[in-house]
């Protein structure tokens, strides 16, 4: 992806990001957030066995927020202690993608 600025390019490069749940219950379970606009057809992740789900994205740096959706429940992820308040009083998850 690149970015017209003033007669110059700027090459924004993406970062892969790699996302795991778990949940041996789970039927199905859906990335969303702000690198989505929070929807759920975009990103459903991959039942990669032992109740592991997985999905990795190429997303620009940026701070994101985000959930898993884990059968039609909100769920945070469990493996990321940085989160911040949503406007639903409950948390959303947060990776933050510093920019080189």
């Amino acid at each position: 992806m690149s970015k017209q600025k003033a007669g110059t390019t700027q090459i924004i490069k993406r970062k892969r990001v790699s996302f795991s749940f778990e949940s041996a219950d789970a039927g199905e379970v859906f990335l969303m957030g702000d690198f989505n606009n929070w929807n759920p057809k975009t990103h459903p992740m991959k039942r990669e066995g032992n109740g592991i789900w997985d999905q990795s994205l190429m997303i620009p740096p940026g701070k994101y927020e985000y959930k898993f959706m884990v059968d039609g429940c909100w769920m945070e992820d469990p493996c990321n202690d940085q989160r911040c308040p949503n406007c639903f009083g409950t948390y959303n998850s947060v990776i933050d993608l510093a920019g080189k």
